[in-house]
């Protein structure tokens, strides 16, 4: 089957790491798994940081990419892949596919069937495929950590990215005042209209928030902590521009601020997720849709850095 995997690792390129070929058919690794025809998947990235050795080991190689998916099970049913797999070998007890499972970028993927969820009515199967991890984190993150249901006003840092940029859509539906920073001015543009206020990074905002969705790091933790309420929660997720802040404790202790750290999310918050964008009628940024046949120019264009929104790759076409 054709499938787009990490056949080697490049830090300085790590497109040049990737290739598009031939792999063998999925195998399954106990009775509990089940091989899923994949319709549509999207880049993280994960898949990027992949190809660049993180995460994986040379004896690993080749390793098919993508984490997320929707498509048909075995019976026919559409669905939508929740890609975390107990993994005991792992020091987490878990992995996603394509750390030590061969991944979503390919015709078809074996994962456990308990791992599938019912695709919604109404909801299209490049959506769904865009849900799974950087939706899902920043769904967590809203609810189950930063308790968004007692918030008024929300911070996002860094929108555009994936998660920063699924978090603005989701707490704007949510109801809740949204601030969101780039340093994009195009990008700041499109932040506007999806619902929220646009600033850029470090600016004063109108009021302290409540919850700050914070996926930057170093570049923008000082500003998280300075717009943050009384009690507020600060939810971390990525560390993309430092992963060691500085932190004022004094401001820590003086506004009793709750610092969280979050990944991913369980099946039902991932059910959760569907059934919230289904219902209200809320869909994914997709930045651009790129068939199978092409999926290296969706690695170049996440690559590039100018995303806005997930890269969604189209496998029937």
């Amino acid at each position: 089957m054709r499938a787009a995997f990490a056949s080697r690792f490049d830090d300085a390129d790590p497109l040049a790491a990737l290739t598009v070929g031939d792999q063998p058919e999925p195998r399954l690794p106990d009775e509990d798994w089940v091989t899923l025809r994949v319709t549509a998947s999207s880049l993280n990235h994960h898949d990027l940081w992949s190809l660049r050795g993180v995460g994986l080991r040379a004896e690993q190689l080749p390793m098919i990419l993508g984490c997320d998916a929707a498509g048909v099970d075995p019976d026919g049913n559409e669905v939508v892949v929740y890609p975390v797999v107990p993994t005991p070998g792992d020091p987490r007890g878990m992995s996603i596919l394509s750390e030590h499972f061969p991944g979503t970028l390919a015709e078809r993927v074996a994962v456990p069937r308990s791992n599938l969820l019912p695709l919604p009515a109404g909801l299209a199967a490049a959506d769904a495929a865009c849900l799974p991890t950087a939706w899902l984190t920043a769904w967590r993150m809203l609810t189950t950590k930063g308790r968004v249901a007692d918030a008024d006003a929300v911070l996002v840092q860094g929108a555009g990215g994936g998660v920063a940029t699924a978090a603005v859509v989701l707490a704007v539906a949510l109801g809740k005042r949204v601030y969101a920073t780039s340093r994009d001015a195009a990008k700041r543009e499109r932040i506007a209209e999806l619902g929220a206020t646009a600033v850029q990074p470090g600016a004063r905002l109108p009021e302290r928030v409540d919850l700050v969705i914070e996926t930057v790091g170093a570049a923008t933790f000082d500003h998280s902590l300075k717009s943050a309420a009384l009690g507020a929660r600060i939810v971390v997720s990525g560390a993309t521009a430092g992963h060691e802040p500085t932190v004022n404790l004094r401001r820590v202790f003086a506004m009793q601020l709750e610092i969280l750290g979050t990944s991913m999310g369980t099946p039902d918050e991932l059910a959760a997720l569907l059934t919230f964008c289904a219902e209200r009628g809320v869909r994914p940024v997709i930045d651009s849709v790129v068939p199978f046949s092409r999926v290296g120019d969706a690695f170049a264009r996440l690559h590039s850095g100018d995303v806005f929104g997930k890269v969604v790759v189209d496998h029937t076409a």
